[in-house]
């Protein structure tokens, strides 16, 4: 796991509790947090996309993508990508957000209802991220090789 991991976390989580800007913990870290042991890439957060101009000046030299909308082919929302000293953290735009179900073969609505979040500690903080269920249809969309485990850590925790 990258070193960078924790000081990141913190770095941004402050950012946003300083702009009053609702957030989730998403993704592998979110997985990583409900007790998933794979090793974590990056820091997925959502935020309202109409949030996104309010922490740009406390982010604008970490900047390595966005904001800007990302199309590709399991996504297509706004997105920053920033580079905090080695770690990746993805801020996504979460309320347009859409995602390619592998079944239907369509992109559909992404999964993300803040008010639903569980709040976890990580790091000595307290951070919100996505119901487990939520992350568990998230990754069962996904449904790759790199989210079988994920889905396996999931179905473990809610069971």
């Amino acid at each position: 796991m990258n070193s960078q991991l924790e000081p990141a976390l913190k770095w941004i989580v402050d950012i946003l509790r300083k702009h009053k800007v609702p957030f989730q913990i998403a993704g592998g870290f979110a997985v990583h947090l409900y007790g998933g042991t794979r090793p974590i890439n990056d820091i997925d957060i959502d935020i309202p996309d109409k949030k996104f101009p309010n922490i740009i000046p406390d982010i604008k030299k970490y900047i390595k993508f966005g904001p800007a909308q990302y199309k590709d082919e399991v996504w297509d929302l706004n997105l920053i990508t920033l580079d905090y000293h080695g770690q990746e953290i993805d801020i996504c735009g979460a309320h347009g957000a859409k995602i390619y179900n592998r079944t239907t073969k369509k992109l559909q609505p992404y999964p993300c209802q803040f008010e639903t979040a569980s709040l976890i500690s990580a790091y000595g903080i307290t951070v919100p991220v996505m119901d487990a269920h939520d992350l568990l249809a998230y990754k069962r969309l996904r449904n790759n090789e790199n989210q079988q485990e994920d889905i396996v850590a999931m179905e473990k925790y809610i069971a």
